[in-house]
C-alpha cells in the first residue's frame, strides 16, 4: 500500500516539474491552475516515455533522457492545444 502512494506522490511532484518547465519553456500565454499543470507534466511524461521507447533512449525509467523527453512531452502537448483554456465561441 505504502509503495502505491510513494508512487503517486513521485507522479505528482515530477508532473509539477515538468509541467512548469514545460510552461516556462513554450512562448505564449498558457494559463492553467496548479492541477492542470501536474496533468501536463504526467500526460508529458508518458508522451516523453512512449518516444523513449520507440528511440531506444535509456534502459531505466531514471534514465536523463526519460526526463528531458517528459518535459519535450509537455511541450508538444502544450503545442498541439491540449489543456489549453480557450475562451470565446466553442470549436467544433
Amino acid at each position: 500500500m505504502m509503495d502505491w502512494i510513494t508512487s503517486a506522490i513521485g507522479w505528482v511532484i515530477f508532473g509539477a516539474i515538468a509541467g512548469l518547465l514545460a510552461r516556462m519553456l513554450k512562448p505564449g500565454d498558457d494559463s492553467m491552475g496548479l492541477v492542470s499543470t501536474i496533468l501536463l507534466g504526467i500526460a508529458g511524461s508518458l508522451v516523453g516515455g512512449a518516444i523513449a521507447y520507440v528511440l531506444h533512449l535509456g534502459q531505466t525509467p531514471y534514465a536523463p533522457a526519460r526526463y528531458i523527453l517528459s518535459i519535450i512531452g509537455a511541450i508538444i502537448l502544450l503545442s498541439l492545444g491540449f489543456f489549453a483554456r480557450r475562451s470565446g465561441a466553442v470549436r467544433t
